[in-house]
């Protein structure tokens, strides 16, 4: 492990080692404005001295909530120098979730980005008996507010100055005491299959996770990276923080998520990592923009398209590629491959990753056929977000890559990967059987997802392991593989598949609602709500069209035989997925258990009653009656017995 045993301790390094280096650049008002190790390090201490000022010891909790920002990250690293531990949380969570981390935590002081934030820990006041203090980093808006525990960030940092000065070496002092063992983060999970829990990672788990990804891979000190992720995913702490404080790269913080995708273009960073509906977003972009081309060029992308892709699938299977073929790719280089990625940011790009959920193999080979680096990477909350990565000459998009260094892996006799590993978690906060449930008798962590090890060392993870099925037939049925695949449709925005016990696979599709409605405005259809254009005949049989395109590509049994388009997207505010974008299962075969049923019972209709939920807790309710499409334009077979 690295001599520098916590999260400040790498920071107070860095600032003493390469204090003119750029630690982090934020952009604000259309300038990217540079912030040196030095000033990080500064920053970092006034607002531990202000902390300290009012009271903040060792063990307390601080939350982080809002989009990227420096400051958010700062008070986090400041925590940690005082023995605190930060805890972040999405920004776009309800009431009920916020309630119930911060309080499950404990949180003692709240960092929240502007006032929107600011106000939606201000409603929740009364239920959080142990929070001391709000501050707030962007003021626009709270001037008038006149509350006693709500400081600004600026006030903070300058009652940090005054006990500075008059305690001199006290947050060295403090930081002096931190051993590598101190609970760095807590982390909430997903909650794919039930309540979050809070998973506490020290210092020694996340650098030591940091190293085992940075032997397993070129990552330089010269690295740009994109702050862009959830606060509250652990991914973003892993790479926007360790791996950042261990390897001394560059972190960039884009002016607001609108901008994101511009801020990612004007940056081109040379690391990225996103999850499968970033790279599902992407490549709905191409996909709208080269169909929106003029035919000649949409004719020059589709034989370019084309050709990458056959040359893609010559490489995966380990086939040298013919002389005509390097000329080819060369040329689309100059015409497509090239200005995609410069479109989409990503043409400084050296290494991508995808991770947190599988990636579709047909968006995967898409953009490492263009030239991207992108590469499976595979962690769970409980590991620090990483086990193994694939090296670059072995990108695969049926395996997660090789186990990191110092990372061991199992697999349990019923298929369960099972997992060792320095970054493994010291347990769930307050939940001490749940963390004796996670673990096995030999400290093997229980991943939860089913998977094995091939024959290149590879690790394969299919689905998770509560979901891996088989059809009533005894065909395998794993829904994740399935709904991707649908998902590499440009008007496909989310698909939940059955088919467990059942005589065949059926699906509930959310359309793209932007795709769709470009789409059915190039073609005069007149819509006026994501529920009126899913219920439109003609958007209906251009999904059915999508359905079958997808289902030629899989075995008989596999295939989507009938499916229904819902009146609205699936939310994780509705519960029905997750922060992360997981399908909550669970959660949806009860919700839409009469959907279900229709689909399966010969129904060719199905009246869907679901409510929504916006971010204050209020609920409405919308109805309509949704026809259900044969996808295969039969009807034989298409109903169970009534006791299936």
């Amino acid at each position: 492990m690295s001599a520098e045993v916590t999260l400040p301790a790498l920071l107070r390094r860095n600032s003493l080692t390469t204090p003119g280096r750029t630690a982090m650049r934020e952009k604000r008002r259309g300038i990217w404005r540079p912030l040196t190790w030095r000033d990080y390090w500064q920053a970092v201490h006034d607002f531990a001295s202000g902390l300290a000022a009012i009271g903040f010891r060792r063990g307390d909790k601080l939350s982080v909530i809002g989009d990227n920002r420096p400051r958010l990250y700062m008070a986090q690293i400041a925590a940690q120098c005082l023995g605190g531990i930060a805890v972040p949380v999405y920004q776009d969570s309800i009431a009920a979730e916020l309630v119930f981390v911060l309080e499950h935590a404990e949180v003692a002081v709240v960092v929240a980005e502007d006032q929107e934030q600011v106000d939606k820990i201000l409603s929740l006041r009364d239920r959080l008996p142990r929070l001391r203090l709000l501050v707030y980093d962007n003021p626009l808006g709270l001037a008038q507010y006149n509350v006693p525990f709500l400081r600004a960030f600026d006030e903070i940092d300058e009652e940090g100055r005054k006990f500075a000065d008059a305690h001199p070496g006290y947050v060295e002092a403090e930081l002096g005491k931190g051993t590598p063992d101190d609970i760095a983060l807590l982390v909430y999970t997903s909650g794919t299959t039930g309540r979050s829990k809070g998973v506490m990672l020290s210092h020694a788990n996340l650098i030591a996770s940091g190293e085992a990804l940075a032997a397993s891979e070129d990552i330089r000190a010269s690295e740009e990276w994109l702050c862009y992720l959830p606060m509250a995913w652990v991914g973003d702490a892993l790479y926007s923080t360790v791996m950042s404080l261990l390897v001394g790269f560059t972190c960039n913080c884009p002016e607001s998520p609108r901008t994101l995708l511009r801020d990612l273009r004007e940056l081109g960073p040379t690391a990225f990592l996103g999850p499968p509906r970033i790279w599902e977003n992407l490549l709905t972009s191409v996909q709208v923009k080269a169909a929106d081309a003029t035919p000649l060029k949409r004719k020059i992308f589709e034989i370019f398209r084309d050709l990458a892709a056959r040359a893609e699938l010559r490489r995966s299977d380990g086939r040298p590629l013919p002389p005509l073929m390097r000329l080819g790719l060369a040329v689309g280089d100059v015409l497509v491959f090239g200005p995609v990625r410069d479109q989409l940011g990503l043409g400084r790009v050296r290494w991508a990753y995808t991770g947190g959920a599988p990636l579709g193999p047909d968006a995967f080979r898409f953009f490492r056929s263009f030239g991207i680096n992108l590469k499976q990477i595979y962690g769970v909350t409980e590991l620090c977000g990483v086990t193994s990565v694939q090296p670059d000459s072995e990108a695969d998009p049926n395996t997660v890559g090789r186990m990191c260094r110092g990372i061991d892996v199992q697999i349990a006799s019923n298929g369960e990967v099972l997992v060792r590993s320095p970054g493994a978690f010291r347990g769930y906060y307050r939940e001490l059987n749940e963390t004796q449930a996670a673990l096995t008798e030999h400290g093997w962590l229980r991943t939860g997802d089913a998977g094995f090890v091939d024959s290149r060392g590879h690790l394969v993870v299919i689905d998770r392991a509560k979901d891996v099925g088989k059809l009533a037939d005894g065909s395998p049925f794993a829904p994740q593989y399935l709904e991707n695949k649908l998902k590499f449709s440009p008007y496909i925005n989310e698909a939940v598949t059955f088919g467990d016990t059942r005589a065949f696979v059926a699906a509930m599709i959310a359309i793209n609602f932007e795709t769709v409605g470009k789409w059915a405005e190039r073609r005069g259809i007149a819509y006026t709500s994501f529920q009126d254009l899913s219920a439109h005949p003609a958007v209906r049989a251009l999904v059915r069209d999508e359905v079958q395109r997808c289902n030629a590509s899989l075995p008989t049994a596999a295939r989507v035989r009938r499916f229904l388009l819902l009146n609205k997207e699936l939310d994780a505010d509705d519960n029905e997925i997750t922060r992360t974008r997981k399908v909550r299962r669970r959660f949806i075969a009860e919700k839409y258990n009469a959907v279900i049923e229709a689909l399966y019972g010969g129904a060719s209709n199905v009246d869907l009653v679901t409510d929504i939920t916006f971010e204050d807790g209020r609920k409405t309710t919308i109805r309509s009656s949704v026809p259900i499409e044969n996808a295969e334009g039969i009807t034989e077979g298409l109903m169970e017995p009534a006791h299936a």
